[in-house]
């Protein structure tokens, strides 16, 4: 048994049955996280994607933070939610070893994006005339980050399996978690040997990377010239060389505070057993869970409020929906009202709309992009 299944099923007489209105608040506000974090990383991802200006390396990175957040939300929150809410796994040993496996993998990719994207912002600012990421080393970058992470999960794919226990009340759970072969969680040296390298690899080997060099970047950006020194274009370049710098150390801060406390419940608990006995253990482990996976629903939300050209393209975006939404049902009114009226058609209106579209983006992009 791994640290859920020991804080969910302590006993032969307590199957840790929460009552409706309990289940009814964290569904509600684990729904909300799901919304967000799934609408606003397929945004980030089309954001990118769709448009050839934003493909830049550090917004190649983006969409791999995207992606891994993504995953997480769709493959293993959801189902991890409901094996918390109802002390039971129904959807099987298979999906129980591809849910424990994606939950490591994203975690790990997630983190290990931020460390290149650090490092990356780091050489780009610290050594400016020699740094330059190329597409192709970008996508071996990438490609080695999946790598390692999945090399990291991979005991998920080893060790992962179901069991059913039968309570005293005549109910039935089924339990998804890690058997090691030395036994299971409070039992096993090797998962908890386990837990600690995870927890060194992926939090605090890559916080202390991130955090010297964000301290070198700062130090350089903040403290080296006045902007009275620097020309103009120096005084824009260093603009936004440090408004990108304040976006990703949000970013790395969140990540930080988002997961400290479900990186170091386990180790707590391994350490205080009587912990996972009491009867509350059950809201702290689902209020730690949901804080780690709220980290997938702010990432969006920070792109957006610090990034002028991702602001810009969701307002276009937004603008186009809201015109095309309201001129296609005015357009379907005059059809069914007036028959005359026919000869509109669809792309007249389509034309239409995109005409006025691009008139109001460029009254927006004068407000993002006072000085353009």
């Amino acid at each position: 048994r791994d640290a859920l299944s020991d804080c969910i099923f302590v006993s032969q007489e307590r199957p840790f049955d929460l009552p409706w209105w309990q289940k009814l608040f964290w569904s509600l506000i684990f729904a909300v996280i799901l919304l967000m974090a799934t609408g606003g990383n397929i945004i980030v991802m089309w954001i990118v994607l769709a448009h050839r200006r934003m493909r830049t390396v550090t917004n190649c990175f983006l969409v791999n933070l995207s992606v891994a957040d993504l995953m997480m939300s769709v493959l293993n929150c959801i189902f991890n939610f409901i094996f918390l809410l109802n002390s039971n796994w129904p959807f099987g040993v298979v999906y129980c070893t591809i849910n424990n496996f994606v939950a490591h993998v994203t975690v790990a990719s997630s983190v290990f994006t931020l460390v290149v994207i650090s490092f990356d912002r780091y050489m780009a600012i610290m050594y400016p005339l020699k740094h330059h990421m190329s597409r192709r080393r970008t996508v071996i970058i990438l490609i080695l980050i999946w790598g390692i992470s999945s090399a990291l999960a991979s005991p998920c794919l080893l060790y992962s399996t179901t069991s059913s226990r039968r309570y005293s009340n005549g109910t039935t759970r089924i339990s998804c978690y890690l058997l090691w072969p030395d036994g299971g969680y409070l039992h096993s040296k090797t998962e908890y040997c386990y837990n600690i390298v995870f927890l060194a690899v992926t939090y605090l080997v890559p916080m202390t990377v991130m955090a010297f060099c964000y301290s070198c970047m700062g130090r350089e950006l903040w403290g080296s010239k006045s902007i009275g020194e620097l020309t103009h274009y120096q005084r824009e370049s260093m603009r936004s060389k440090r408004k990108v710098v304040k976006m990703f150390i949000c970013v790395v801060v969140i990540f930080a505070v988002c997961w400290l406390p479900y990186q170091g419940f386990f180790i707590f608990v391994y350490h205080h057993r009587h912990f996972a006995e009491s009867s509350y253990v059950q809201h702290v482990y689902l209020g730690f869970y949901w804080l780690a996976m709220s980290n997938s629903m702010v990432n969006p939300i920070i792109y957006y409020w610090m990034n002028n050209r991702s602001r810009f393209v969701i307002y276009l975006l937004f603008i186009v929906f809201v015109i095309r939404f309201y001129d296609m049902n005015h357009c379907n009114k005059n059809f069914v009202t007036n028959k005359r009226n026919r000869y509109f058609s669809r792309k007249v209106f389509v034309r239409r709309m995109e005409r006025l579209a691009v008139t109001k983006c460029r009254e927006v992009r004068k407000s993002v992009y006072p000085k353009s």
